[in-house]
């Protein structure tokens, strides 16, 4: 059973247990926050030695998401914060932060405790600049928000703005079909502020063309919170 369907979220049906997490090896830099994009390798196994998946084996490659989008189980959400570059870590999931009541397949049975060792190889960020604070609380996974913004290139040309419309879009944040590099600027922003964020090609549309956005393209944004609809 292969990671893009292992760790899907799913609806939990039983609580109870705790997460253990050890540090194998501390790594270097950064440590992980919500919103990272994150490149990692991982080894999941059940509590009695049995490997369900790996992303090691022969002709996988290692893992990218986004960390606290609920695109993985609590467990990767709640288990890979604060690991730096570099690191490994062992981490115990209980069945309430895993899959619950509900079996996976023939790999994973119901309410089974998941221990998986994980190396964290790459965390992808966006490069962000304020240039006017906001105030009161921060944007988070999950709420609604409305922003204007101008999409550049690194070149200065404009090939979006929702200034020009009159318009400010909204925005679900973290809801798939908006570039991860988009919702990634948004997170932490605060009501009226204003920031420059830089989105490499991996977090935005990476090597293919979009309308007048050519492949492999480094986007800049500039954002404006107008409001938090929650």
């Amino acid at each position: 059973m292969q990671i893009a369907s292992l760790l899907l979220p799913m609806m939990l049906l039983q609580s109870g247990g705790k997460l253990e997490i050890k540090d194998i090896k501390v790594g270097t830099g950064d440590a992980v926050r919500e919103g990272d994009v994150l490149v990692m390798d991982y080894t999941g196994k059940l509590t009695n030695g049995k490997e369900f998946d790996s992303s090691k084996k022969p002709g996988r490659t290692p893992f990218q998401f986004t960390i606290g989008a609920g695109e993985v189980i609590k467990g990767w959400d709640q288990g890979i914060l604060g690991m730096k570059v570099g690191g490994s870590r062992h981490i115990t999931i209980p069945a309430s932060l895993g899959y619950g009541a509900q079996a996976m397949g023939n790999d994973i049975p119901a309410n089974s405790t998941l221990v998986f060792d994980v190396d964290l190889k790459e965390i992808i960020r966006v490069k962000t600049k304020t240039t006017k604070t906001g105030t009161g609380p921060a944007v988070k996974f999950g709420d609604s928000v409305q922003v204007h913004y101008t999409g550049k290139f690194l070149d200065g040309k404009k090939f979006d703005s929702s200034y020009d419309r009159k318009e400010p879009l909204t925005v679900s944040v973290g809801r798939r079909g908006l570039i991860p590099g988009f919702t990634q600027g948004l997170l932490g922003m605060k009501l009226g502020e204003k920031r420059t964020i830089t989105i490499p090609p991996t977090l935005g549309y990476g090597s293919r063309p979009v309308g007048p956005i050519p492949a492999n393209s480094t986007l800049v944004f500039d954002l404006e919170l107008v409001k938090i609809l929650k």
